[in-house]
């Protein structure tokens, strides 16, 4: 198969023969399949293999992909020029855009990653705060920059190991980890370093360690504890944002942060994040203040075209969260029924996740496996969600139920 014979060409030019690890798919006994295409919920891979995509390019794709309007926005621009170094327009629209859909950001800027705008917002907060010391949630991932890279150390309250060789321990130990809904243990980290906390940052829904849905009241508590310890609280929305409704997590569960991060869907396909929120916060960032953070292609022309396209279209259907929601639990609710007490389906509007309960790891490569050889690209990972577009069809649905009524 082509996509066999790419596969080991790559992996003698590339660590792993991929671009980013989850690809290599050797957490499902796997070699990759290398797409060529891909059209509303199906991709096709170099082999002509058709599937149902269920990946979604881990998440942007909320409407499809190769959307008409996003690809005809895409080519516009690039009649123009792919990149100019210099601000244009379409910042300048998305900017404004983004604040009307999103109010708590209140100033924004554009950064080309999910891992930049984290480590941005990051960089604000301690800049805004004059403290170092940051807390995050086990079960959450914040892209790879070297303060998100950690694990939980002795009772989560002497710091952090580094999760990755590479990242100085010295660094590490300003990173405090916390199970991710459990208040008491945020409540005792601040009790031992309130006075050095600058931020809270967590995903409102987990989506990095299969989905985990916030407890009721959990975001809520968070709201209130950085409140009153003077830490600022950061959402990292780069999944959730523009998925659960058109104003991201916070919307949906009513809780205002002070800092967000936004990706996927904000690029609409291409390589864009946005971090923002507090416009006293935001005016240390430079050239306003003394937080230094730049990039050449922030705020590209090819990148804010198709997010624009992407969320002006998505603002212009008040239905669309509805109908996201509804495949979202009709798909869990499938899967609930066949599985039973065999695996656990939680979801959210259009996130939502397979956990097997006996031998999770290699029971979920068997189920990846055979979604595979039905015509169904799920992500290679139990840890990673599954995504639902606008494109999914009743029909792309019942094909997983079926599946799951064959799996032994």
């Amino acid at each position: 198969m082509k996509s066999d014979e790419l596969f080991e060409t790559a992996c003698g030019l590339m660590p792993g023969g991929v671009n980013s690890p989850v690809r290599a798919c050797r957490r499902v006994g796997a070699t990759p399949r290398f797409i060529a295409s891909a059209r509303g919920s199906h991709i096709t891979d170099v082999d002509g293999i058709e599937y149902v995509d269920y990946v979604c390019s881990w998440g942007p794709a909320i409407l499809g992909h190769a959307h008409p309007a996003v690809v005809e926005a895409v080519r516009e621009a690039a009649r123009d020029g792919l990149t100019f170094g210099a601000p244009t327009p379409r910042e300048v629209e998305m900017a404004a855009l983004l604040r009307e859909l999103v109010p708590s950001l209140e100033t924004s800027r554009m950064v080309c990653s999910g891992t930049e705008a984290v480590m941005s917002a990051v960089r604000a907060a301690r800049g805004f705060t004059g403290r170092d010391d940051v807390v995050k949630f086990a079960d959450c991932y914040h892209g790879h920059s070297d303060g998100m890279l950690v694990k939980a150390g002795s009772g989560a309250l002497t710091g952090a190991e580094p999760d990755s060789a590479g990242v100085p321990a010295d660094y590490a130990r300003h990173t405090l980890v916390a199970p991710y809904n459990d208040i008491e243990a945020v409540e005792r980290i601040f009790a031992a370093h309130g006075s050095d906390i600058a931020a809270v940052v967590v995903e409102p829904v987990a989506a990095n360690a299969g989905v985990i849905l916030p407890k009721p009241g959990f975001l809520e508590a968070l709201r209130e504890i950085t409140s009153r310890h003077g830490a600022l609280l950061i959402f990292d929305e780069v999944i959730t944002g523009f998925r659960l409704a058109l104003g991201g997590a916070q919307e949906y569960y009513g809780v205002t942060p002070d800092l967000s991060t936004f990706g996927k869907i904000v690029g609409g396909g291409m390589p864009a994040a946005v971090y923002g929120g507090r416009a006293d916060v935001m005016r240390t960032v430079a050239p306003e203040g003394p937080v230094y953070q730049a990039g050449t292609l922030a705020g590209n022309p090819l990148a804010t075209a198709a997010g624009l396209a992407t969320l002006r279209l998505l603002k212009a259907d008040p239905d669309i969260y509805a109908r996201l929601a509804a495949k979202g639990e009709r798909l869990a609710r499938g899967l609930r029924e066949v599985f039973g007490a065999r695996a656990e389906v939680p979801q959210v509007g259009s996130l939502l996740s397979v956990s097997f309960r006996d031998d999770p790891d290699v029971t979920f490569a068997r189920w990846w496996r055979l979604l595979l050889s039905r015509g169904i690209y799920a992500a290679p990972s139990r840890f990673e969600a599954m995504f639902i577009s606008d494109a999914h069809t009743d029909d792309d649905i019942d094909l997983v139920i079926e599946a799951a009524k064959e799996f032994r």
